[in-house]
């Protein structure tokens, strides 16, 4: 009986002491869950009420850092510029703006430039940082990317002083050429010969404000919005017009070919001036007593078939390093013959941008002293509609066959391409 007593007595007595153990477990656990731990500290519960979901909605890259330095929240577009690696902001000047600011609680701001991440070419991303107090532990980083609007300031700046340049060579020659007018106005034949030039100059100046209203509106208008679809066969009688007198004045054979029954979708005026373009410079840079081929044909594609028109001379070629240039505005291979024939510089550019405005491309084939040739890539009328058809129904998928990228043609290689076109129909 007294073993009995003495088991049941220890029986109650580890049951008490479970019951304690588990009590004491239960209030540690509880406590610890209530106490902030090392990952807690970096998470979204520390931020202030609502401040969360105005970072969200910003476009700069935010970054929120803690007492420690620590990485409380960053955006995504912050990783993509390399602010934040391992969790920790990477960018030392930023990281010193932070602490300065966390120490007196003054707002910061300035301009860096950081080193590119992956381009391998030392490019430089230019950056606007503003750091800023967030309640009385966290401090806020905000960075714009300026980049792109320092291209563009840059493209402007350029764009103005090369306009400034060109315009004073021709209005510089006027002013001169009017004051050998008047000094020479007791002599007809040196009168004759001074306004001779001044109409020159006149219209080298007249050329250039054309070629720069025609590049602004191909640039800010939407040539689709008048789209029609034009015969390729009538561009390219247009183009040959507008270079008769010149193409006579050098004894150039101008022929066409393979435009029977073509059609491309667009604004005829913008289509019409790209090909006068390519066409005007082949005549300009061509010598004396050569050809000046146009050559026309569709070339089936599966996102819808395209038309190549190719315009081929027998000038004095592009080097290779001209070549990736050429469609640059003002940009001339050979300034002195430029300055002779009158171009201004403008006119591939102004090709370049309709082809791409109308979904299509242009793209160059040349060799030093073997000529050049020029080949325009257009949607054909019936497929660029249906393409536009497709597109309200179904965008996806069609954006790249559109523009014929991914099928080169076996022109850009070798203007021998045109080889099986019946012979050319030359045009009086």
């Amino acid at each position: 009986m007294d073993v009995n007593a003495a088991v049941a007595a220890a029986a109650a007595i580890a049951g008490l002491l479970t019951g304690v153990i588990a009590m004491l477990a239960f209030r540690v656990s509880e406590r610890e869950q209530r106490r902030p731990t090392r990952t807690s500290l970096h998470t979204d519960a520390v931020l202030p009420p609502g401040v969360d979901t105005v970072l969200s909605v910003l476009r700069s890259s935010a970054v929120v850092l803690d007492e420690h330095d620590g990485v409380v929240k960053a955006s995504s577009a912050a990783y993509a510029l390399g602010l934040v690696r391992g969790g920790k902001l990477a960018v030392e000047p930023m990281l010193k703006m932070a602490r300065d600011t966390r120490r007196d609680g003054e707002i910061r701001q300035v301009e860096l430039d950081l080193p590119r991440r992956g381009t391998g070419r030392g490019e430089a991303l230019a950056v606007s940082a503003r750091v800023a107090p967030l309640g009385s532990r966290l401090v806020l980083l905000l960075v714009e990317d300026l980049t792109e609007a320092r291209r563009i300031e840059a493209v402007r700046r350029d764009f103005v002083a090369n306009v400034s340049h060109e315009l004073k060579t021709p209005v510089g020659a006027l002013s001169l050429l009017s004051e050998a007018v008047m000094d020479a106005s007791d002599d007809p034949e040196a009168v004759e010969r001074f306004a001779g030039r001044m109409q020159i100059e006149a219209t080298r100046l007249t050329n250039l404000v054309q070629e720069l209203i025609d590049l602004s509106r191909v640039q800010n208008d939407d040539p689709l919005e008048d789209a029609e679809p034009v015969p390729v066969r009538e561009l390219v009688a247009e183009a040959v017009d507008r270079c008769r007198h010149q193409a006579g004045t050098k004894e150039i054979t101008m022929a066409a070919a393979g435009a029977a029954d073509l059609r491309v979708w667009g604004n005829r005026g913008q289509l019409a001036a790209a090909l006068g373009n390519l066409v005007e410079n082949a005549v300009n840079y061509s010598p004396a007593r050569t050809r000046v081929g146009i050559a026309v044909r569709s070339v089936a594609q599966p996102g819808g078939d395209l038309i190549e028109i190719a315009v081929t001379d027998q000038g004095i070629g592009i080097s290779d390093k001209d070549k990736e240039r050429i469609f640059e505005r003002f940009y001339r291979v050979d300034p002195a013959r430029s300055r002779a024939t009158g171009g201004t510089g403008l006119g591939l550019a102004i090709v370049k941008h309709v082809a791409a405005s109308h979904g299509g491309e242009v793209t160059v084939w040349s060799a030093e002293g073997q000529g050049s040739t020029f080949t325009l890539r257009l949607p054909e009328a019936r497929a660029a509609r249906g393409r536009r058809a497709s597109e309200r129904d179904d965008s996806e998928g069609l954006d790249g066959e559109a523009k014929g990228t991914s099928h080169p043609s076996p022109h850009s290689s070798d203007p021998s391409a045109y080889a099986t076109l019946p012979s050319p129909e030359v045009l009086p």
